[in-house]
């Protein structure tokens, strides 16, 4: 979502968030009144500025739907539910944003090959992350501190993958 020159119109559907909310997940979209708490407690948002919920949530209520579909920032919510949790309007971000990328999927924008790539990948960092609990886990009863070496590892698997 990169900022458009003056010059450059913006093409806007009004219809978008209607589109949006009439799609299970999507129900609640329109409530949101831009509080923040979901940008404020988001752990992407920490680590990336340029991705922020409520950003998102604000252009699809006002119908730019070829900028957020078109973004690769949709694709970034790790699903931690952190802003669904915490939303006082119960917005469920998490659920939009799938809404989201399945329309991002079925309006060309994305090969649709990529969200099983995604979830594959997520499977593989969970199974990864499953495992070195149980090393720690493991190493704690045998009264053994954990390897550094074990997890850089880890990490290194991770990030082969």
């Amino acid at each position: 979502m990169s900022a458009t020159s003056d010059k450059t119109p913006r093409v806007v559907n009004p219809r978008f968030k209607y589109e949006v909310a009439d799609r299970p997940g999507g129900q609640n979209l329109k409530v949101c009144f831009g509080c923040g708490v979901c940008t404020a407690g988001c752990p992407v948002a920490e680590i990336d500025t340029a991705y922020s919920p409520r950003r998102i949530i604000r252009l699809v209520l006002l119908g730019m739907e070829e900028e957020v579909l078109s973004s690769e920032l949709i694709w970034l919510c790790t699903t931690c539910f952190t802003c669904y949790a915490r939303c006082p309007q119960d917005v469920k971000f998490t659920d939009v944003m799938g809404v989201l990328r399945e329309l991002a999927v079925e309006r060309g924008y994305v090969d649709p090959s990529f969200p099983a790539r995604l979830r594959h990948m997520d499977e593989l960092v969970q199974t990864l992350r499953r495992d070195a609990v149980r090393r720690m886990a493991a190493d704690r009863r045998r009264a053994v501190p954990v390897a550094v070496d074990e997890l850089k590892e880890l990490v290194r698997e991770v990030a082969d993958a």
